[in-house]
Parts: C-alpha cells; structure tokens; sequence
C-alpha cells in the first residue's frame, strides 16, 4: 500500500449511523454527514483538540446575496500533528444562511457563524481524505449519472433536535398537520427525519422565537 495513502484510508469511510440522505434542495441525494463523527475522527487519529489537532478561525464575514438573503461564511485554518511536526494550514471554507428568504417572509438565523465554522472544518478535512467515500459517490451520482445512494437511519443528534421540535411545538400548540405544514412551507419537505440538521436546527429557533412572542 502506498503509504501516502495510510491516512487517508483510515478516515475515508462513514459509518452509516453519521449519515443522513439530503432529501429537498440543491443537495438533494446527497449526503449529509454527522459533525461530531469529524470530530471524533480527528482525534482519533492526532489526538485531543489544541494537543492533537486545532483549528484557527481566519475570518468571518456576511455577503449580501439575491432576493434578501445574506449568507455567512467563516475561513479557518486546520492544524494536526504528526509525531512532534504540526502540518501547514489546510484551508477550508463553510458557509451558511444569516437570513434566508422563505415562503412567509425573511428568517434570520443566529446559528449561522456556528453552522459555517462545523462546514469549514469539514472542507478541511475533505483535504485529509476524511469521508472520501461520500465524497466520491456523490460526485459520481451528480456528474456521471451514478446510483444513487442507499437510505441512511437518522442521527441521534438528529432525532433529539426532533425531539425538541415536538416538544416546543407541542407548547405552541401545533397539531402534527401543522408542523408538517411548517416544513414543507419552509424546506419543502413533510417528514420530520427528511429534515438536514441545520435544517431541523433552523426550525427548531423558528418554533422557538414564535413561543417567546406569545
């Protein structure tokens, strides 16, 4: 095996219990992957954060884009440690919704510099090889008219933002008919675990500021 490669087969393969299919939106039928399972790829591999591996938050930023909406973006530099040698930055770049123009209106999120710098850090270690596999699939399924990929069971991060969701909106008064109403209105989609994470997170806060307004 070329040991260039050692790394990079390590990390290249996600468990399907840290993927959910994309259901609705530009990346529908693609991938999405489990934050946390980045995390802990990281230091399985270099060790503990600030030890092992860090990260450096190289600038953060709001573009205005088309029709209202304003996206974040945060650049950050990824460092991990090899024997006693800390690698030259990796890059990496994420971006994510300030404020979203929707069906009912514009939806600003104060997640936003949260959820880029999580995408940020996962364009890095697209660098080291980590999640290949998806990677590759899903390039092929989107240039080359690949198969497409297999149904993946929804995170345990996932199913408890659900669980808070049903929870808030249960306190707001919301039937099950209204909430999937809320959804589709919002992403286009009528099941709850079709939801990406940052969008169940951006419904979740959405639920919340109409609680706190009563």
């Amino acid at each position: 095996m070329n040991d260039n490669l050692t790394l990079y087969n390590k990390v290249r393969e996600v468990p399907a219990e840290a993927q959910q299919e994309i259901k609705a939106g530009r990346l529908k039928g693609m991938s999405d992957i489990n934050p946390m399972w980045r995390i802990k790829a990281l230091t399985e591999q270099f060790g503990v954060c600030g030890f092992g591996w860090k990260y450096e938050i190289a600038e953060k930023r709001l573009e205005q884009g088309a029709d209202g909406n304003v996206s974040a973006f945060v650049d950050i530099n990824l460092y991990v440690k090899i024997g006693d040698d800390w690698s030259d930055p990796i890059p990496g770049t994420g971006g994510s919704s300030f404020v979203a123009k929707e069906t009912r209106g514009l939806h600003t999120s104060d997640e936003c510099f949260k959820m880029a710098l999580t995408d940020a850090i996962g364009v890095a270690c697209k660098a080291l090889g980590m999640a290949a596999n998806v990677y590759w699939n899903n390039d092929r399924t989107k240039y080359n008219g690949g198969g497409a990929e297999t149904k993946q069971t929804p995170t345990n991060d996932l199913n408890d933002k659900l669980k808070e969701i049903k929870d808030n909106a249960d306190s707001l008064g919301l039937s099950a008919d209204d909430l999937r109403a809320k959804m589709e209105d919002m992403f286009g989609v009528k099941k709850s675990t079709d939801l990406t994470m940052e969008q169940a997170e951006t419904l979740k806060n959405k639920i919340l500021e109409e609680l706190e307004a009563i």
